[in-house]
C-alpha cells in the first residue's frame, strides 16, 4: 500500500511544512475547542476587538466555557507582554539612526525594525543591494552554461529569521507602496499561484531599501517630490 507523505497531506516537502508536522508542534487550541462543539468560527481574528465580541455572545457549556476563558486571559497577557518588549526595544534603539530610518518604511514596525538591524548588522560590508539580497537567500538560484540558462527557486541562504522579518513585513503593505505594487503585478500577470514567488520580489524590492537606508541613513524613494509653485504672470 503506497504511504502517504507528511501524515497523509499529500505534500512531501516545504520548511514551514516541516514545522507543522514536527512533533509538538503547536496548533490553534481555541479552534479546537469550539470544533468539538460544532461551533464554526467566522472571525479571522478570534483574539481580536471583533472576535473579542463574538465570544462574549457564546453561551458554552463546561468544560469549554473555562478553557475558552483561559486561553483569552493566556493571549491578552501575551499581549501586554508584546507590548511592554516592543516599548523596551523603542527604548534601547531610540538613539540608533538605521534603526529610526527603517521604521519609515511601509510594514516595518519596532518589533521587525529590531530583528532586521540585529540580523544585517553592518550593512557597509556589501557593496550593493543586491549582494544584501543574496547574502539573505532571497535571489533564485542560477545555472549556466554554453547554451542554457536556468533560473529556480530561492537559495534561502543566509539568516531564515531575516528573510521570516520581511516576509512579515509584506504581509502589511499598504496599497501604493512600491513592495506592494510590486506583489500585485506579478500575481496580476502570473496567477494567484504565483503568490508566494510575489511576496519573495516583493521582500527582496523591501530588502533593497533598507539597504539604501541604512547606507544612506535616508530612504531617498520615501522623499516627495517638492510641490510646484504656480509661474506668477508676466508684467
Amino acid at each position: 500500500m503506497r504511504r502517504e507523505p507528511h501524515g497523509g497531506c499529500g505534500r512531501r516537502s516545504g520548511e514551514t511544512h516541516r514545522r507543522k508536522h514536527r512533533p509538538g508542534a503547536p496548533g490553534r487550541p481555541h479552534h479546537a475547542v469550539l470544533a468539538k462543539l460544532g461551533v464554526p468560527v467566522t472571525s479571522s481574528d478570534i483574539f481580536g476587538v471583533a472576535g473579542s465580541a463574538w465570544l462574549d455572545q457564546l453561551r458554552l457549556p463546561q468544560p469549554y466555557a473555562g478553557k475558552i476563558t483561559s486561553l483569552r486571559q493566556l493571549a491578552g497577557e501575551l499581549s501586554a507582554e508584546i507590548a511592554m518588549l516592543s516599548q523596551v526595544i523603542g527604548d534601547l534603539l531610540a538613539g540608533d539612526r538605521g534603526y529610526q530610518v527603517i521604521r519609515q518604511l511601509p510594514g516595518i514596525g519596532p518589533v521587525l525594525a529590531a530583528v532586521i538591524i540585529a540580523e544585517i548588522g553592518d550593512v557597509h560590508r556589501f557593496r550593493r543591494a543586491d549582494q544584501l539580497c543574496s547574502w539573505a537567500g532571497l535571489t533564485p538560484r542560477h545555472r549556466e552554461s554554453d547554451v542554457k540558462v536556468t533560473r529556480g527557486h530561492v537559495t534561502k541562504q543566509g539568516s531564515r529569521i531575516l528573510r521570516w522579518a520581511l516576509i512579515e513585513a509584506i504581509q502589511h503593505q499598504p496599497a501604493g507602496s512600491r513592495p506592494r505594487a510590486a506583489k500585485d503585478a506579478i500575481i496580476a500577470r502570473r496567477g494567484k499561484q504565483a503568490r508566494n514567488i510575489a511576496k519573495v520580489a516583493a521582500a527582496r524590492q523591501l530588502l533593497t531599501l533598507v539597504f539604501y537606508g541604512l547606507r544612506d541613513g535616508q530612504v531617498r524613494a520615501l522623499a516627495r517630490p517638492p510641490a510646484l509653485t504656480p509661474a506668477k504672470p508676466a508684467a
